[in-house]
């Protein structure tokens, strides 16, 4: 059954709903219209891995004018583990993004992506292009991410994905012991500060919605968060040749998690797509909601 969440200025208008996938495994699908009430279009968000509605405060305004349709990863906020543990890669996420269209009664959408989620959202396209009207990615690229991180270095992509992939399996083996220290840790307005000068996050428009956003992350466990990026981590970029719905690529300046260079690289081999850089980190929708939510305004428009 639905369950709706009352609105304060930290806790949105949201609703939940348990929804199957597949091969069997419980996901918590939420919308920002729990009334059914919204005016505008609906987009399917394809969220960071790990990451819940309150990264996203512009689209938690009961005002921003889009219906919002998403869910939290397996093993994630309420979603349950699938009964195999491989079962968490990129085709498992599309599975579970089809579900929870399905459960919606969504036949066809604009999908926005953020991280992670820009893979899955490209790989849906690729796959299902009858369900696809739109993509907008945000702060990711169509596959291969591990190999688009620290951008700003200017490093190999070979050199890259094997750093980065080796540091995610040493957090993986190390998660278990740092797990009961990262659940208790104290996030509020002061971690958000603090966070936001170490160059990895930069100053956000709303500290109490991203305190919330970084706590809600940190009640996964760490060796399943790293699992399930090493899963995710095996997904080979996305052939862009047979993408044929307009595309808009949104990147961060200093985004060390997704290279703004691949991004527009991305975006020059589409036939249809933009290409926009803010000056930000891979927080962008914490850090330039409203800049962020009025280019999905105009994207939208332009889809029709």
């Amino acid at each position: 059954m639905p369950t709706s969440e009352a609105r304060t200025s930290t806790s949105p208008s949201l609703a939940f709903r348990d929804v199957l996938s597949d091969d069997g495994t419980r996901l918590r699908a939420w919308t920002n219209d729990p009334d059914q009430t919204m005016s505008g279009p609906t987009v399917v968000l394809c969220n960071g891995l790990g990451t819940s509605p309150y990264a996203w405060p512009a689209l938690l305004r009961p005002d921003c004018g889009v219906r919002v349709v998403s869910w939290y990863h397996r093993g994630v906020g309420g979603s349950d583990r699938p009964l195999d543990r491989k079962h968490c890669g990129i085709a498992d996420i599309v599975d579970d993004g089809l579900s929870v269209m399905d459960a919606f009664g969504i036949d066809r959408a604009v999908l926005m992506g953020w991280s992670m989620g820009v893979n899955a959202m490209f790989e849906l396209a690729l796959h299902h292009p009858e369900r696809v009207s739109g993509l907008f990615a945000v702060a990711g690229v169509p596959g291969d991410t591990f190999a688009t991180m620290l951008a700003p270095l200017r490093l190999p992509r070979p050199v890259v994905r094997t750093l980065t992939v080796t540091l995610a399996h040493a957090a993986k083996h190390a998660g278990s012991a740092l797990t009961p220290i990262s659940t208790r840790l104290p996030v509020g307005r002061r971690t958000i500060a603090a966070l936001s000068h170490t160059g990895f996050m930069l100053p956000v428009s709303e500290p109490d919605m991203a305190a919330r956003a970084v706590r809600e992350f940190l009640t996964t466990p760490l060796d399943w968060y790293f699992h399930l990026a090493l899963r995710t981590s095996q997904h080979s970029r996305v052939s862009l040749r047979r993408i044929r719905v307009p595309a808009a690529f949104v990147a961060g300046t200093w985004d060390v998690l997704a290279g703004a260079r691949d991004m527009a690289s991305a975006a020059a081999r589409l036939p249809d797509a933009t290409f926009h850089e803010l000056p930000g980190s891979h927080f962008l929708s914490l850090e330039r909601p409203d800049e962020l939510h009025a280019l999905l305004l105009d994207f939208l428009e332009r889809v029709g």
